[in-house]
């Protein structure tokens, strides 16, 4: 459904307290998912990739379909005992916070530098979605008596462009895969609905946030000059360089890895038992779910689901799944 709404004023800006228009009735909050996940932009016809067009659709994008939910009042469900230690024994908690909170001060690093308005607030407005992540995370730890360990100082980037684009491809790795292990977790039974219900529309503002950066990747690509493409290539190359290297440290060494990298749990390690070709295809089938609401004028995150499309034509064929996906 077509989206033309104003999204609520994101958070540090003077003019209004961080994600205030809150829903709470069960209609307003349905609506307000339903809002994040559907949007259309109301300028028809084409959209070139590197116009003011592209740059105005995929900003208003990200503000427009921003769930205004607030981290303090999440519902967080009661959890048998069995279930709490399932959640508390997960070795994942540290990195995942402090992977939140270093994303949203890499992010808003970069927007600081940006000089057009509506660019600027879609920028901030995805900085502050990533500190609330962070905020879900410390009040579901602090909800369930995780106790976590001292964040280390934030140090940022002399390169802030590098440390945005650094944060912006490592969640596209990051969140396909994650899609697939929440809806694996989701079907097991390994947590239970409440908990999953909960924690749906971080998963979500996840692949807005993919779709946001695609978009910005390929626009800012398109608006270097003739002259700085060659440098533009070769740091995104780089990027990837770090990043392909992060998760090979990783999987190397889950106990040893290191704390600047972007985590997704492994399979095994929220009780799912699957071949690789069945986690694959949950995979894919969830990153195009969860991208199927959003103007096909937007540029999807293409390089993560490629090179999985091409691992799993050497794979066999995947036993048919315990439960049909999700709508």
């Amino acid at each position: 459904m077509p989206s033309s709404s104003s999204a609520s004023p994101p958070a540090g800006r003077p003019d209004a307290p961080p994600f205030d228009l809150v829903p709470t009735d069960r209609a307003s909050v349905a609506a307000a998912d339903h809002e994040a996940r559907n949007w259309t932009f109301d300028k028809p016809g084409p959209v070139r990739v590197g116009s003011r067009d592209h740059m105005v659709m995929f900003a208003r994008m990200l503000l427009e379909t921003h769930n205004p939910y607030k981290p303090r009042v999440l519902d967080w469900p009661k959890l048998d005992p069995e279930a709490h230690a399932r959640l508390t024994s997960l070795p994942i908690w540290d990195i995942a916070v402090q992977t939140e909170g270093r994303a949203s001060l890499r992010v808003l690093d970069y927007a600081a530098t940006i000089t057009d308005p509506l660019l600027h607030e879609a920028m901030v407005m995805d900085g502050n979605e990533e500190a609330r992540h962070k905020k879900v995370l410390s009040n579901l730890v602090e909800a369930y008596g995780v106790v976590l360990e001292p964040e280390p100082e934030y140090k940022g980037f002399r390169d802030v462009e590098w440390g945005w684009m650094r944060t912006g491809y490592s969640e596209c790795i990051d969140s396909f895969f994650a899609f697939g292990l929440f809806e694996a977790a989701r079907r097991s039974g390994y947590f239970p609905p409440d908990l999953v219900d909960t924690f749906e529309p971080v998963i979500q503002e996840e692949a807005r946030h993919i779709l946001f950066f695609a978009n910005w990747a390929a626009w800012a690509r398109a608006q270097q000059p003739w002259w700085r493409k060659p440098y533009f290539l070769a740091k995104t190359a780089a990027v990837w360089a770090v990043l392909i290297w992060d998760r090979l440290v990783m999987a190397r060494d889950m106990g040893s890895a290191s704390k600047d990298t972007n985590f997704t749990a492994t399979s095994g390690s929220i009780g799912v038992t699957m071949t690789a070709a069945e986690m694959i295809d949950i995979c894919l089938a969830e990153d195009r779910r969860r991208m199927a609401g959003y103007d096909p004028r937007l540029l999807r995150p293409t390089t993560v689901p490629f090179v999985i499309r091409l691992a799993r034509r050497f794979m066999g064929k995947a036993k048919p799944a315990t439960e049909p996906a999700r709508a």
